[in-house]
């Protein structure tokens, strides 16, 4: 089977409920982001980080996986299909992709500040200051804030390499090192963007300008009729 590589962000779960930065305007209450998805925002004030992210979870605990998602894990019948993600919901995995890599972390998962190869996962929404790890230290989301590095974005780049076929829904390709990933696919295998707003890309793409499950049903007939 062909490999089927799909880099999704945050307009991927907007149809689930899923409210986005762009959503808030950048601001969350009186709040900008940067004092609550920072390393420095932690330092200053783990309690409102906490409160922010406790809300962002629970949000996540009462979403559902949307006509998109269930879309992209349908084509499993008939391509190799990886996820690369900058969403840290889990609303692909549940609508049962099997191949998911997180760039930016998971909004259900917690880990150490001691270590961080010490990754839980949550199973409820709340997580409270005095929730620890096993060496004692205070948990933390499991998130990739603002100014941290992208660990994952070599195990992308070597993803996005091997793609025979390339697709791009619900983000606008401005979050980078993640926006750069298309650079990274063969220039012989075709990139289709679906979004309903133009987006601008580095090389030539095949638009579909809807939303992400609109468009991936679009998607998914034109791969189906071309591929298969």
């Amino acid at each position: 089977m062909k490999n089927l590589v799909v880099l999704s962000g945050a307009g991927m779960s907007a149809e689930s409920g899923i409210r986005t930065f762009r959503d808030m305007g950048g601001l969350w209450e009186e709040y900008d982001v940067m004092e609550v998805a920072s390393p420095q925002a932690w330092e200053r004030n783990p309690e409102l980080v906490m409160r922010f992210y406790n809300e962002r979870r629970k949000q996540l605990f009462e979403a559902e996986p949307n006509n998109g998602h269930k879309g992209l894990a349908e084509l499993e019948k008939y391509f190799n299909v990886h996820i690369v993600t900058q969403n840290v919901d889990d609303l692909h995995e549940r609508a049962g992709s099997t191949h998911v890599l997180h760039l930016h972390g998971e909004l259900k998962k917690a880990r150490s500040t001691a270590n961080p190869n010490l990754v839980y996962t949550l199973g409820h929404w709340e997580l409270k200051m005095g929730d620890t790890c096993e060496l004692g230290s205070q948990l933390r989301p499991h998130i990739v804030w603002f100014g941290e590095p992208v660990d994952k974005i070599m195990d992308a780049a070597l993803i996005c390499q091997r793609a025979d076929i390339f697709v791009v829904v619900g983000t606008s390709l401005n979050v980078y090192p993640a926006a750069g990933l298309i650079d990274y696919v063969p220039s012989e295998s075709p990139v289709f963007l679906i979004d309903p707003n133009d987006v601008p890309a580095s090389k030539s793409v095949y638009y579909i300008k809807e939303k992400a499950s609109s468009g991936i049903n679009k998607l998914a007939g034109i791969l189906r009729e071309k591929y298969n």
